[in-house]
């Protein structure tokens, strides 16, 4: 039996938890909800929904969808529209990746550690951006 990680084990329901360290405008932030991973045949439909708090602010609802490919060595994000976004590899011991989205840099890293649980680190400069991202994963 192997224990590599593919696509179909990321399918099902996970609790989400992010902090987000803004530097541009010296707040913190936060994300809770929930990702569900569905399997739509060959690739994985990511759909994510949760309160985004800011200080001072009540919470508001925030949602992002992606489309996850698996390729030999790797898994592919898509965004919502068809445009490649990044890609990592679920084997790695520190997969990262980077994105150039005209005039911002978007650094991944991710840590596979401690599966089930797993983390998405963004980096993310650009001319109105500074920000660090970290997403923590749980089954739900």
């Amino acid at each position: 039996m192997s224990n590599r990680r593919g696509l179909a084990d990321f399918v099902g329901h996970w609790r989400i938890e992010r902090q987000i360290e803004d530097h541009a405008s010296g707040q913190p932030l936060s994300f809770s909800g929930r990702a569900t991973l569905t399997d739509e045949g060959g690739c994985l439909l990511y759909e994510e929904a949760g309160t985004l708090v800011m200080p001072g602010q009540a919470g508001f609802h925030a949602t992002r969808r992606y489309t996850w490919r698996e390729v030999p060595g790797a898994i592919q994000v898509y965004f919502d529209d068809g445009r490649y976004f990044h890609s990592f590899d679920p084997n790695a011991a520190a997969p990262e990746d980077r994105h150039w989205c005209d005039p911002d840099t978007y650094e991944a890293r991710y840590s596979f550690e401690y599966w089930p649980l797993w983390q998405a680190d963004w980096r993310v400069r650009g001319p109105r951006k500074d920000y660090v991202s970290r997403t923590s994963y749980s089954r739900d």
